[in-house]
């Protein structure tokens, strides 16, 4: 027992960082990070307490005066500098994000890569936050805008994406002029503390860029401070509820991203090659476990069985291992816990009577240490079963097959979510037709992820989104900023005196 506490004690901890360093905390609760791909302990971080939350509030509220007040320009220098320093070590984020995440490592340099261009977007911000002037809306009188930052901002991250999610919050808010607090996923912590170093690096003064580790403690304490102006959340639904509900009670603008059950549709006269290699991809790269993995497979008339015929070869020949080994395609899920919950929702769709036609609870990777499990595949799934129902987030797939077109259209637009979707069709009326009647927020035609690039917005309809505002893009510039109309006069000559009636020009 002393040589395992002693091993425990010796482990690498994950702390918070306060006002430009590396903060101590009182707090006595650690958590185990783990090694995804070994199912080893890796490093231990720290649970933040109220006392832990209270000092990042106050250096971010200190530190927001004086850079709110600091030339564009000079924000935008900070971007460019961060985002060099992203590129220089961003095989060393990558390596970090395989270990405790378990992507394999060009997914993990895939998902940086995708960040980065939310910083290459945030390098415009002189652009971006420009006003809007008019000269002599009246007689003598002048309207502009401008774009002011709101404050302290927050942003909590889950744990599929260590470093893409918070690029895509903390480069707009911090190059808009706020000062940000980042609560990272206690299940892979590191990254954040590496953002915090890099951002210290490019000169970003201290106190602008806080790092608050822990669970719902740290959480809870910072959707109830009232010095906190605005809070963007990414995470499963019903978290995202809680911290949408939670702050806005608080008075704080909200935005909070939750669950998906991604649709994609599959019209006869597709490229089932096409269709095939892109399933793959999205139903089981990661294991699954992103909120635009396809996970919902909808055939329309007789294009079941020739998808299938090219499907099953692709899934057999999959790689599955560490992710560190650049040549698998597949790693591990991010905890034994959540294997577990996958692998539950495997027994269920049997006993819900789907057709189980590859079972990754029985791949050879399951015998190996970590938290593995094979790619899965379910056929003949109905929209009265949970598989179909609920966010699986793992390496599950199922097909549901349907007669005609508007049959698969009401299909999804039944479901409660609405993150992402794609069809696959060389039929461009139908394409078009599914395109503006489908209630999902974000569209792909003959393409299976549909991430928007950085300079529009991601962001999902019904229970996917609460707040009803996108992130990144235009849509997370006027998140971080509040408008600020002017309308002025210079009079000269006499004065006419008070005017009680409605103003006009």
């Amino acid at each position: 027992m002393a040589e395992k506490a002693a091993a425990i004690d010796a482990l690498r901890k994950v702390p918070n960082w306060i006002n430009g360093q590396v903060a101590a905390s009182d707090s006595d609760r650690y958590g185990d990070v783990f090694d995804s791909a070994t199912g080893e302990r890796c490093a231990q971080v720290v649970m933040s307490t109220e006392a832990d939350v209270d000092a990042a509030v106050t250096a971010a509220q200190e530190a927001f005066v004086g850079w709110s007040r600091t030339p564009v320009l000079r924000r935008a220098k900070v971007m460019f500098k961060l985002r060099e320093l992203i590129d220089r070590d961003r095989a060393e984020i990558a390596a970090l994000i395989a270990q405790e995440h378990g992507k394999v490592l060009h997914d993990a340099d895939g998902s940086i890569q995708r960040g980065l261009e939310v910083v290459d977007f945030a390098c415009g911000i002189p652009h971006l936050i420009k006003g809007e002037y008019s000269d002599q809306v009246g007689t003598g009188v002048d309207t502009w805008s401008m774009r002011q930052p709101m404050g302290v901002c927050v942003g909590i991250t889950p744990f599929n994406f260590p470093a893409m999610v918070p690029l895509w919050m903390f480069p707009l808010a911090i190059a808009c002029g706020n000062s940000f607090i980042l609560k990272p996923s206690e299940k892979d912590p590191s990254c954040a503390l590496k953002w915090a170093e890099l951002l210290h690096e490019a000169g970003l003064p201290p106190g602008v860029f806080n790092v608050v580790q822990g669970d719902h403690v740290a959480v809870n304490s910072l959707l109830a401070d009232e010095r906190v102006a605005a809070v963007s959340f990414v995470g499963s639904t019903p978290v995202a509820e809680h911290v949408y509900k939670t702050a806005s009670a608080n008075g704080k603008r909200v935005q909070a991203l939750g669950g998906a059950k991604n649709h994609l549709v599959v019209l006869p006269d597709a490229d089932m090659d096409q269709v095939a290699d892109a399933l793959v991809g999205a139903g089981y790269g990661s294991a699954g476990e992103r909120c635009m993995a396809i996970s919902a497979v909808v055939t329309v008339g007789d294009s079941a069985e020739p998808l299938l015929e090219k499907l099953l070869p692709r899934i057999a020949a999959l790689k599955v291992g560490p992710g560190m080994d650049n040549s698998n395609d597949m790693g591990p899920l991010i905890t034994a816990e959540h294997r577990d919950k996958v692998r539950s929702y495997i027994d269920l769709g049997e006993e819900e009577g789907a057709t189980l036609v590859v079972d990754g609870r029985k791949h050879e990777i399951t015998k190996s240490p970590g938290y593995f499990l094979g790619p899965t595949l379910f056929d003949h799934v109905t929209s009265d079963m949970r598989v179909y129902q609920e966010e699986i987030f793992g390496p599950v797939l199922t097909i549901t097959r349907t007669g005609t077109f508007d049959e698969a259209i009401d299909l999804v637009n039944a479901h409660e979510y609405g993150n992402g979707t794609a069809i696959f069709t060389r039929d461009g009326d139908a394409a078009r037709e599914f395109a503006n009647g489908i209630q999902v927020g974000m569209v792909g035609i003959n393409v299976p992820i549909p991430v928007p690039l950085a300079f529009h917005s991601f962001g999902g309809w019904k229970r996917s989104l609460f707040g009803g505002s996108s992130i990144y893009g235009m849509e997370g510039v006027r998140f971080y900023t509040r408008l600020k109309t002017i309308t002025s006069r210079w009079p000269t000559g006499i004065r006419a005196g008070a005017d009680f009636s409605m103003p006009t020009m």
